[in-house]
């Protein structure tokens, strides 16, 4: 009788499911796929459980391991990305944010690891922040990512490529490939604002977010297809850079707060073979997991070393991806915040499932228990030995603040804003209180979110009025910067010039508004007042790109040729593939009527940015005043369709296509220009041109 009760009992320990396991094989003949979905949140995909349906990561899912407890460690774009690819944490690479810092050259890379070990090399990113120019192009022989270009410090379009456009170009450059191969494919879709395409939109009517992710998973189907028929396996990590809170918390979008809708993310872990007969059983972890991980992983799993101070562990060995493992300590943060806004930054520290977010209103919660964050625990007296050991935890990671941060050009500005992200250089505090909580600031992050609205809907006064309301409650850099700009777009140059001076005299002095005030003194004809302020900007920051383009072109104005080109020449320095400065020189070489080192310089600048409509406007003035007409049309013409606020190239073509005496030609050319450019700069010609269309009404 013991005996049937104990094999009784055997068989009903036979009944007990057992997790399934993955088998991820070390393989150094193996291709890497790397594919970085922004903006996705960990609870999207329905293989998380989420109302996207997305049957091809849920297969790849099934061939691999989905962790199901995975965290970045910034909420932004580039700060993400780079600790993904250098496997190190935000305050070890030091891009701390998405505008104002650059990798270090040198810095090792998956990309540089893998290309000196015989792998070919290729990126294919689909949004600004990932712009060669912040320097994760290292390593990469191909670093694809032609977005386009905006024109001024507020211009919102997007400065992006949807999964259509992007995913067929990854799957023909891994096609090409003879031998072993990494790629990064990077896409955007998720972002804001989320506009996805038929039959998504209808599908997805009120959670258009839901169909953007829907919609990846789609483009991504015959990619994922296509590495079933190569002659070797393929490692394919997918993981998002970060999160979108979707109005949770307060926030809107990201880039804020750190709570789990933004600071938790997916990360699937699979091995496509294509002479794999039985499938691999897909694995479920609850163990924590970083992005400073994947890169340990991918190393592991083609048997090579990496820098010894990485602080992420493989997740290869199924030991490390099982209940019992030792908790790897997760540090995070959002310095975007601090460096755009004054408020006060944010740091914060992951262990085991307890999370601790220091702020000067702290926070700590249990995300077992509640991991929606509802129930702050930070003052709870059963919970201070866990506040203890959270808070030394933080602190063995030495964070440092963000140091002085490199500035960017305008143009980039203009990019990063259009992506919905500020760019300012606000003064670090000493000391940060409660009412730098953000916390405390989020309502004024929602009224900078409906002022853009308005303004992209151009409700101008409206927009004007909100951020007048903005700056009254807290003077910040962004607010002055864009009510300028709307007030200059507007033709009201006075007031534009007047809120920069009104952001300098409540203390608002960083570098920013200083230089959109003598961008604007030069625009007007006063470059003589916008010299010492850029003087004096570029004294104290000698690397600041933005100041020293703007030095540039006052000392031009000023017929301070020389100085203009060594200036221009300083920027170069610090960054050679700068071609808002080459654009400059072509300028400069212009109104020198130097043709040849002109068009050399403008050549120069479509090389380094080919959608570049500055430098394809100035090769178009060259080629007129060289005798080639039909060129320089069509230049224009390009430049036009690259960025259509260039009203420079669009007079330029109104005015040829008049002189040619076509009316019919050049009058939807003309009206274009009545109609959209800003009389604070164009008004006499506006005039002119109206006159035109009134003298030749009726005229074929």
């Amino acid at each position: 009788m013991i005996v049937l009760l104990a094999a009784a009992g055997a068989a009903a320990l036979l009944l007990v499911p057992r997790r399934p396991v993955a088998r991820l094989d070390r393989d150094a003949n193996q291709n890497v796929l790397l594919i970085t979905l922004d903006t996705l949140r960990a609870d999207a995909l329905s293989c998380y459980g989420g109302p996207a349906h997305t049957p091809n990561l849920d297969r790849l899912a099934r061939d691999g391991v989905r962790f199901d407890f995975a965290h970045a460690q910034a909420v932004l774009t580039l700060p993400s990305h780079t600790s993904i690819l250098t496997g190190l944490y935000p305050f070890q690479h030091g891009v701390r944010d998405n505008s104002g810092f650059r990798l270090a050259a040198g810095t090792p890379t998956m990309a540089t690891i893998l290309q000196s070990d015989g792998w070919a090399t290729g990126a294919f990113v689909s949004g600004f922040p990932l712009n060669a120019r912040f320097g994760l192009n290292a390593g990469f022989t191909v670093y694809n990512d032609d977005f386009g270009e905006t024109a001024g410090p507020a211009d919102f379009q997007l400065a992006s490529r949807t999964a259509d456009q992007v995913v067929p170009l990854a799957e023909h450059w891994i096609e090409q490939q003879q031998g072993r191969w990494f790629e990064w494919l990077h896409l955007f879709d998720a972002h804001a604002p989320y506009d996805p395409p038929p039959p998504f939109n209808r599908e997805y009517a009120g959670r258009p977010y839901y169909g953007e992710v829907a919609f990846i998973d789609k483009e991504l189907g015959p990619l994922f297809d296509r590495l079933r028929t190569l002659d070797r396996p393929t490692l394919v990590i997918v993981t998002g850079d970060h999160g979108e809170a979707l109005g949770e918390h307060g926030e809107q979008t990201h880039g804020i707060f750190a709570y789990e809708p933004t600071l938790r993310i997916p990360l699937i872990v699979a091995q496509i073979d294509p002479g794999e007969r039985d499938p691999r059983r897909g694995e479920v972890s609850d163990v924590g997991a970083r992005h400073v991980d994947i890169l340990p992983t991918v190393l592991d799993a083609l048997k090579l070393s990496g820098p010894a101070d990485l602080p992420g562990r493989t997740l290869l060995p199924a030991a490390q991806r099982q209940r019992g493992a030792a908790p790897r300590p997760s540090y995070f943060e959002s310095m975007g915040p601090m460096l755009n806004r004054g408020w006060a930054p944010l740091e914060g520290v992951i262990l085991g499932h307890e999370k601790y977010i220091d702020l000067p209103l702290p926070e700590l919660y249990n995300l077992r228990t509640d991991p929606n964050e509802q129930n702050n625990l930070i003052d709870v007296a059963a919970d201070a030995t866990e506040r203890r050991t959270l808070e030394h935890a933080l602190s063995e990671f030495h964070a440092d603040l963000p140091g002085a941060r490199r500035t960017e050009s305008p143009e980039v500005v203009a990019e990063l804003q259009s992506l919905g992200y500020t760019s300012g250089s606000a003064p670090r505090k000493a000391q940060y209180t409660a009412d730098d909580d953000p916390k405390r600031l989020i309502a004024l992050d929602q009224e900078i979110h409906k002022a853009v609205d308005l303004y992209e809907r151009h409700h101008l006064n409206q927009a004007i009025a909100l951020y007048q309301q903005i700056v009254a409650q807290r003077p910040m850099s962004v607010a002055y910067q864009h009510l300028a700009f709307i007030y200059w777009e507007s033709g009201q140059v006075g007031q534009a010039m007047a809120t920069l001076h009104q952001a300098i005299q409540h203390g608002v002095r960083d570098h920013d508004i200083q230089v959109q005030l003598a961008t604007y003194l030069s625009e007007t004809g006063r470059p003589q007042d916008a010299l010492p302020i850029l003087e004096a900007v570029t004294k104290t920051r000698p690397d600041a790109v933005d100041a020293l383009n703007a030095l540039g072109i006052a000392q031009a104005r000023l017929g301070r040729i020389k100085d203009a080109m060594g200036t221009f020449q300083r920027v170069l320095a610090l960054d050679p593939a700068d071609d808002m400065a080459m654009e400059n020189m072509g300028s400069v070489y212009l109104g020198e009527n130097d043709l040849v080192h002109a068009e050399d310089a403008f050549r120069k600048a479509l090389q380094a940015n080919p959608r570049s409509s500055t430098a394809r406007s100035g090769l178009g003035v060259v080629e007129l005043k060289t005798g080639r007409t039909a060129e320089a049309v069509a230049d224009w013409r390009q430049a036009i369709a690259l960025n259509p606020t260039n009203y420079d190239a669009l007079y330029n073509l109104a005015a040829e296509l008049v002189r040619e005496g076509d009316a019919g030609v050049a009058r939807p050319v003309v009206e274009q220009f009545v109609r959209t450019a800003p009389p604070s700069l164009y008004a006499d010609d506006i005039r002119a041109f109206s006159a035109w269309l009134a003298r030749t009404q009726g005229q074929p």
